[in-house]
């Protein structure tokens, strides 16, 4: 089984940012593609960004140039850097991770920023 603990979620202003970290546990393929998703209160869960196993990255149009997805395979950790947060990124952002068929999401933390 593979777990996925996302953290670094917070409330802050327009402007700033945020770290967010998922580590994932269990057997953990060397191929596969992590991702972060994110959804805002009454919307549909939204793709935001995914790095391959070997680093290749793609981002939602809207994040592009302030938002940076990163991973570290000997730790099987994903991070998102998110730069010049505005309100609009408010949301429930979840680590996923596809592997040999099968996703994984984790439970989730929340990015709040005020405008």
């Amino acid at each position: 089984q593979v777990q996925l603990v996302e953290s670094g979620g917070g409330v802050l202003q327009a402007g700033g940012s945020l770290r967010l970290s998922c580590a994932a546990s269990g057997t953990i393929f060397s191929i596969n593609v992590m991702a972060w998703y994110r959804q805002a209160l009454g919307k549909q869960r939204e793709w935001v960004a995914r790095i391959t196993n070997v680093g290749f990255t793609n981002y939602k149009d809207s994040v592009k140039g302030r938002f940076t997805i990163s991973r570290d395979n000997a730790k099987n950790m994903v991070y998102l850097q998110m730069n010049n947060l505005k309100p609009e990124d408010t949301a429930v952002y979840y680590c996923h991770l596809a592997q040999e068929g099968r996703e994984y999401w984790g439970q989730g933390t929340q990015v709040t920023v005020s405008s």
